[in-house]
Protein backbone atom coordinates (compact mmCIF):
# COMPACT_ATOMS: atom_id res chain seq x y z
CA UNK A 1 0.00 0.00 0.00
CA UNK A 2 1.26 3.54 -0.80
CA UNK A 3 1.51 6.49 1.78
CA UNK A 4 -0.15 8.90 -0.43
CA UNK A 5 -3.29 6.37 -0.34
CA UNK A 6 -3.59 7.13 3.40
CA UNK A 7 -3.79 10.88 3.31
CA UNK A 8 -7.13 12.37 2.41
CA UNK A 9 -7.65 13.74 -0.87
CA UNK A 10 -9.42 17.47 -0.70
CA UNK A 11 -7.14 18.26 2.51
CA UNK A 12 -6.38 22.06 2.24
CA UNK A 13 -3.15 23.71 1.87
CA UNK A 14 -1.51 24.99 4.95
CA UNK A 15 -1.22 28.66 4.73
CA UNK A 16 1.93 29.95 4.21
CA UNK A 17 3.62 31.89 6.94
CA UNK A 18 3.58 35.41 5.58
CA UNK A 19 5.69 37.02 8.74
CA UNK A 20 8.77 35.79 6.88
CA UNK A 21 7.84 37.81 3.48
CA UNK A 22 9.27 40.79 1.78
CA UNK A 23 6.73 43.76 1.01
CA UNK A 24 7.35 42.68 -2.41
CA UNK A 25 7.21 39.57 -1.79
CA UNK A 26 3.77 39.81 -0.37
CA UNK A 27 2.37 41.61 -3.73
CA UNK A 28 3.66 39.25 -5.95
CA UNK A 29 1.87 36.51 -3.66
CA UNK A 30 -1.48 39.00 -3.92
CA UNK A 31 -0.98 39.05 -7.54
CA UNK A 32 -0.53 35.21 -7.95
CA UNK A 33 -3.86 34.64 -5.94
CA UNK A 34 -5.72 37.21 -7.74
CA UNK A 35 -4.80 35.91 -11.28
CA UNK A 36 -5.77 32.67 -9.47
CA UNK A 37 -9.26 33.80 -8.14
CA UNK A 38 -9.72 35.07 -11.88
CA UNK A 39 -8.65 31.88 -13.53
CA UNK A 40 -10.89 30.06 -11.03
CA UNK A 41 -14.08 32.62 -11.63
CA UNK A 42 -13.43 31.91 -15.72
CA UNK A 43 -14.13 28.44 -15.02
CA UNK A 44 -17.52 28.72 -12.91
CA UNK A 45 -18.81 30.85 -16.37
CA UNK A 46 -17.86 28.79 -18.31
CA UNK A 47 -19.05 25.60 -16.79
CA UNK A 48 -22.75 27.94 -16.14
CA UNK A 49 -22.65 28.48 -19.71
CA UNK A 50 -22.69 25.07 -20.83
CA UNK A 51 -24.71 23.94 -18.10
CA UNK A 52 -27.31 26.52 -19.45
CA UNK A 53 -26.44 25.47 -23.43
CA UNK A 54 -27.39 21.62 -21.73
CA UNK A 55 -30.61 22.57 -20.14
CA UNK A 56 -31.81 24.27 -23.57
CA UNK A 57 -31.35 20.99 -25.24
CA UNK A 58 -33.48 18.98 -22.35
CA UNK A 59 -35.92 21.26 -21.94
CA UNK A 60 -37.21 21.37 -25.59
Amino acid sequence: MDLDDLMPRNQKPKPRDLSLMSVGDLRDYIADLQAEIARAEAMIASKQSSRSEAEKWFKS
